[in-house]
């Protein structure tokens, strides 16, 4: 079964792709921890040994965490719009699901013929 989405929704759905891998480099380039932190290790004796043998964090800045929101808050809203565009109203209940997933797989499929 093959559905014919309309220009609008495939752009949201290529623009939810770029935001999210947009937001995953941006976190892989910063520290592990949003707060500096420094390492430890729990001394030897205690019964549960516990350890944070990463380098300190120095956390992340303010504008690290600005563009991190913002980047959250633009894939939440593009993922809003998929979900309430007007386009699965046409189809029947019954196919809606597979037409969502369906419309992931379109949106690459067109990214690779052009």
């Amino acid at each position: 079964m093959t559905f014919d989405y309309p220009a609008d929704l495939r752009a949201l759905q290529k623009d939810l792709f770029e935001t999210r891998a947009r937001l995953q480099d941006l976190l892989k380039t910063l520290p592990y921890s949003v707060e500096p932190i420094t390492s430890w290790r729990r001394p030897e004796g205690y019964w549960l040994p516990s350890a944070r043998p990463y380098p300190d964090s120095p956390g992340w800045s303010e504008q690290d965490q600005k563009e991190v929101t913002a980047l959250r808050e633009r894939e939440r809203d593009l993922a809003e719009a998929i979900l309430v565009h007007p386009f699965w109203t046409e189809l029947d209940a019954s196919d809606r699901p597979k037409a969502r997933s369906h419309l992931k797989h379109a949106v690459d499929h067109a990214n690779d013929e052009s």
